[in-house]
């Protein structure tokens, strides 16, 4: 199927919508980073948002971190709203692929994959959100296919380290993997760690409507993906894990359900053996053990009612001891974080049988990179978009809604992402 022209009929090759955001303002110092790896040598692009004035400043900040005062000259602002469907048609029309840093998606994420699908541009986003995520592959999956466009949901932190690191743990592993457990670990530097409140958020409401996710996903009709080899354990709520020396939590967010879609489309569509995943998440010693029990027992009683929720949007900071807030993080406490994904796998050597007995042969990798939410996360955006403009063969046949690990498994996203300093390795 022909996919979508680039910048020979439409003038952006990428358009960051929702640039003058937290997020979106730090995908825009990436994106000016990597400006030299278009299709043809420079990548044309634009910013995108509701208030030209503050697009502007975004632009000038950017230039003055990196350096490139021609930056503001270089970068065409254009002025778009999640409320008003024309601007965002006028400015999927531009684009041949849209990075959409407006969230959280629940509320303003749809009007934009509409518009994408409708006027002819692919969409990344660095969506968390499982609810939205699976409905737009519901809703939208045979537009976008009809149309060749690929939409691609949690290109960011969650869940492109998970998803492509079970692909890397796979294709590194001689023989058949079956099962790998994944363990995330975070480290700040003197200054500590923050994340913004958007995320909070997009979590208050995920856990408010998970009841409406169960029936979403009934939806689909799957039926269960076949178990190769021994069936993975769930751990306990809360453990102590020899594999990372800590406290460890089962990980809340969306990395289990973005790796068993991409384990279900690979099954599905290219024949591969599904791997079970179980995600984990470091929580550190006693006293981290402690104010998490706090901090979730808290969220878990209010969450469930109206007024609740509005008390854990409004005092952020109030109910996660500091973790999250209005603010997010500073410059310094972004380089002095970073984060670890241990992945260990197991499976069965090449020829040897799977039904013939338990697994016989172990894999350990690790995926590595700076600060998570505002640093690893524009990274793996940007390469994302850059890999669908650059190896449209590598792509799945026809477009749809796809997982990063669905999207990008045959692709070298993972050599690009080495590059630029989210590091996948062997142990």
């Amino acid at each position: 199927m022909a996919k979508v022209q680039t910048s020979s009929s439409r003038p952006y090759h990428i358009i960051i919508f929702g640039a003058s955001g937290f997020t979106g303002q730090f995908v825009v110092e990436e994106l000016a980073r990597t400006m030299s790896e278009g299709p043809n040598g420079t990548l044309k692009w634009a910013v995108a948002g509701r208030s030209r004035p503050k697009l502007e400043k975004v632009l000038e900040q950017a230039a003055g971190v990196l350096g490139k005062p021609e930056l503001r000259a270089a970068v065409e602002v254009l002025v778009a709203d999640v409320g008003e469907p024309d601007s965002l048609a006028a400015m999927c029309k531009q684009a041949v692929i849209v990075l959409n840093c407006v969230g959280p998606y629940r509320f303003w994420g749809e009007p934009v994959v509409k518009a994408c699908v409708e006027n002819g541009a692919h969409c990344i986003d660095i969506c968390g959100e499982p609810q939205f995520l699976e409905s737009m592959q519901l809703n939208y999956d045979s537009q976008a296919a009809d149309k060749g466009l690929y939409i691609v949901g949690s290109c960011g932190f969650d869940s492109i380290p998970a998803d492509l690191g079970v692909i890397y743990t796979r294709d590194q592993f001689k023989g058949t993997l079956t099962a790998v457990e994944s363990f995330l670990t975070a480290s700040a530097g003197p200054e500590g760690a923050s994340i913004h409140d958007g995320t909070w958020q997009s979590a208050i409401y995920g856990f408010a409507d998970s009841e409406k996710l169960r029936n979403l996903r009934k939806k689909f009709g799957h039926n269960p993906l076949p178990v190769v080899g021994s069936k993975i354990k769930r751990r306990s709520a809360l453990f102590y894990s020899s594999e990372v020396q800590q406290y460890a939590v089962p990980f809340m967010g969306a990395d289990p359900s973005v790796v068993k879609r991409t384990q279900r489309f690979l099954h599905e569509d290219y024949q591969e053996t599904p791997v079970q995943y179980g995600a984990y998440a470091g929580v550190g010693g006693a006293a981290n053990v402690a104010k998490m029990l706090i901090v979730g027992v808290m969220f878990w009683l209010l969450v469930k009612f109206s007024f609740g929720r509005n008390l854990l949007i409004k005092y952020p900071e109030f109910f996660s001891f500091g973790y999250f807030s209005k603010d997010g993080p500073s410059r310094k406490q972004m380089e002095g974080s970073s984060f670890q994904f241990a992945f260990h796998g197991e499976g069965y050597t090449e020829g040897q049988d799977p039904s013939q007995g338990p697994p016989n042969s172990k894999i350990r990798t690790l995926v590595q990179g700076p600060e998570a939410g505002y640093v690893a996360t524009p990274i793996t955006m940007v390469q994302a978009a850059i890999t669908i403009l650059n190896e449209p063969t590598a792509l799945p046949k026809k477009g749809g809604v796809y997982t990063p690990g669905a999207t990008f498994a045959r692709t070298t996203l993972v050599e690009r992402l080495n590059k630029h300093g989210v590091q996948f390795s062997v142990i």
